[in-house]
C-alpha cells in the first residue's frame, strides 16, 4: 500500500475546509499514478488516522472524489481508484467491439436472452413493419476487460434475424455478422441520447444500484439502400464509458 507522507497541500490556502484539503491531495496522487486504475484505497479509519480527522470528514473528501468520478465503491469491499472511461467515436458506423477491440480493450459478450417475439409499436414503426409482425430480439450484455459496461438489446426483422441468431453472438458483433453472413452492407445509423435510471435487472447486471444514472442510446442502422435493418437500446453505465462526436460547422455535403 502507497505510504503516504504527512505533508500540507500545495497551492492550497489553510482556511479550506480539511475535507477538501484532503480531496485535493488524493486527487494529485491519483492524477499522478500512485494509486493504478483498479487499486484500492486506504480505508476511512486509516485515512483518518494519518490526516488526524474524523472518518466523517475523510467520507466527505472521498464523496468529492466519487462526484468527480476518480474512485468508485464497491460494496463490503471498499472504495477503488477509477479506470478511464472508454469512449466509442460516432463520427464512423461501427460496432461496439470492433471499435473497443481495435483500442485495445478486451471485449467479452454475455447472451442474455434470444427470441421472436411480436413487435410493439415502436420497433415496428422503426423498421417499417407493422405492430405485431415477428421480431428477433437479442440481448447482451457487454464487458471491457471482464467489467459490464452496457446492456444493448436488439431487434431485428425476423427473416434476417434468424440467420443472426445462428452466428457466435457471445464472441461477434452484429454489425459485423450482418455484413460479413448475411451479405447486408450498412449505411447510416440515427442516434438519440438520453439519461435514464437502471431499473433493477439493468441495474444487477451493470453492478449498479437500481435507479442509478445509465446513458442510453437508441440507434437505428439502415442498410446501404436505406432500409431500416436493426433497431437497438444501449445501456451505458455513465461512469465507465462515454460517447463522443465531431460535428462540422459547415459540413462538406447535405444529403
Amino acid at each position: 500500500m502507497l505510504q503516504m507522507e504527512n505533508q500540507p497541500v500545495p497551492g492550497v490556502s489553510s482556511d479550506v475546509p480539511h475535507y477538501r484539503r484532503i480531496a485535493t491531495l488524493l486527487r494529485e496522487r491519483i492524477l499522478a499514478g500512485d494509486w493504478a486504475a483498479g487499486a484500492k484505497l486506504p480505508s476511512e479509519s486509516i485515512l483518518g488516522q494519518h490526516f488526524a480527522v474524523s472518518r466523517i470528514t475523510v467520507r466527505q473528501a472521498l464523496g468529492a472524489l466519487h462526484q468527480e468520478g476518480l474512485i468508485f465503491s464497491r460494496q463490503g469491499q471498499g472504495r477503488f481508484v477509477s479506470r478511464p472511461k472508454a469512449v466509442q467515436h460516432v463520427n464512423r458506423l461501427q460496432g461496439f467491439g470492433e471499435q473497443m477491440g481495435a483500442d485495445g480493450y478486451a471485449v467479452h459478450n454475455r447472451l442474455l436472452g434470444l427470441a421472436e417475439v411480436p413487435a410493439e409499436a415502436r420497433v415496428a414503426l422503426r423498421l417499417g413493419l407493422r405492430a405485431g409482425a415477428p421480431v428477433m430480439e437479442i440481448r447482451r450484455l457487454r464487458l471491457l476487460d471482464l467489467e459490464p459496461v452496457s446492456v444493448e438489446i436488439t431487434w431485428l426483422p425476423v427473416e434476417i434475424g434468424r440467420r443472426v441468431a445462428r452466428a457466435d453472438l457471445e464472441r461477434r458483433d452484429i454489425f459485423v455478422i450482418l455484413e460479413n453472413d448475411c451479405a447486408c452492407p450498412l449505411g447510416r445509423a440515427d442516434l438519440a441520447l438520453d439519461a435514464v435510471a437502471a431499473d433493477p435487472d439493468v441495474a444487477a447486471l451493470l453492478r449498479l444500484p437500481a435507479g442509478a444514472p445509465l446513458l442510453r442510446v437508441e440507434r437505428l442502422t439502415h442498410d446501404r439502400g436505406g432500409k431500416p435493418i436493426d433497431h437497438e437500446f444501449l445501456y451505458f453505465r455513465g461512469d465507465t464509458f462515454q460517447y463522443r462526436f465531431q460535428v462540422d460547422r459547415h459540413p462538406s455535403s447535405v444529403e
